[in-house]
């Protein structure tokens, strides 16, 4: 990727809410177009295609990043974070494999944001209460003379801490410990033997490129809809928000057929083909 790209993509410089306004004014790219961009970048480097292909799902990311929030850490950070990840998958893309970008890409999205998260926000601490803290800072002035313990020195560091021998071993093991990212970064070297969480956790209970795709498919439609409903005569209009689109309540076709003087039936007919007509709309 350029530097241009890479400035032009990365940073949410500026008012937050501007850029994310910005990343949903880009079209969404149809399955062809995308595969047609895909494969000038992955044949001839072409730099254009992969501009297109980034500033097109800038979206996604934004919405992967709303995702940790609940971490406490700025959204703008976590969004040029994704954005990262979202370069790393676009340079990386194989169209011949026939799946779309935002499948691929959604794990290096939150490989990238993970990272992030796990070095500015530290999930699991050595000691959270006032006496885990107290064993704690003693417990690293004895280890200091003994090394690791044994039960007879467990048994005398209890004593002289006034603890239970449990809780001895319980924080020695905690400080011993070493954490393990959930889900490495790609290039990251993994030792000999070990197996990253994301190897053998799995959660089933979701999938999140689909939730992705679904979510915007709605808002797709929803436009779609909206633009439909307008291209109406004033009274189909009106008997389709009263029939399916008011909140409060669904008016009855005897009502409309009272209010427009007809029968109920000629409101029935009316409505079946304002419906076909915006169907015709949202499928073309």
């Amino acid at each position: 990727m350029t530097k241009e790209i890479q400035t032009f993509a990365i940073s949410p410089l500026g008012n937050l809410d501007a850029y994310i306004r910005s990343t949903n004014s880009w079209p969404m790219l149809t399955a062809e177009e995308e595969k047609v961009l895909a494969e000038r970048l992955h044949y001839n480097g072409d730099l254009v295609s992969a501009k297109t292909l980034i500033l097109s799902h800038l979206r996604f990311v934004v919405h992967i990043a709303c995702n940790y929030a609940g971490y406490g850490l700025p959204k703008a950070d976590l969004i040029q974070e994704g954005n990262i990840g979202l370069m790393k998958a676009v340079r990386r893309f194989n169209p011949g494999v026939g799946v779309r970008l935002v499948s691929f890409a959604v794990h290096w999205i939150k490989a990238e944001i993970h990272e992030y998260v796990l070095r500015n926000w530290r999930i699991v601490k050595v000691a959270t209460t006032k006496s885990q803290r107290k064993l704690f800072f003693n417990l690293r002035k004895t280890k200091k003379r003994l090394g690791w313990f044994n039960q007879d020195e467990v048994e005398m560091v209890a004593r002289e801490l006034g603890v239970s021998s449990k809780d001895v071993r319980e924080m020695e093991s905690r400080m011993a410990a070493q954490d393990l990212t959930f889900d490495p970064r790609p290039d990251d070297e993994i030792e000999a033997g070990l197996v990253a969480p994301i190897g053998y956790l799995q959660d089933r209970s979701s999938d999140f490129a689909n939730g992705i795709e679904e979510d915007n498919w709605g808002d797709y439609a929803a436009d779609k809809l909206g633009l439909a409903i307008k291209g109406l005569d004033n009274r189909s209009q009106h008997i389709i928000c009263s029939r399916w689109l008011d909140d409060n309540s669904k008016t009855t076709l005897q009502d409309l057929a009272n209010q427009y003087g007809v029968s109920a039936e000629r409101v029935r007919q009316i409505e079946k083909n304002a419906m076909k007509k915006l169907r015709g709309a949202i499928e073309a």
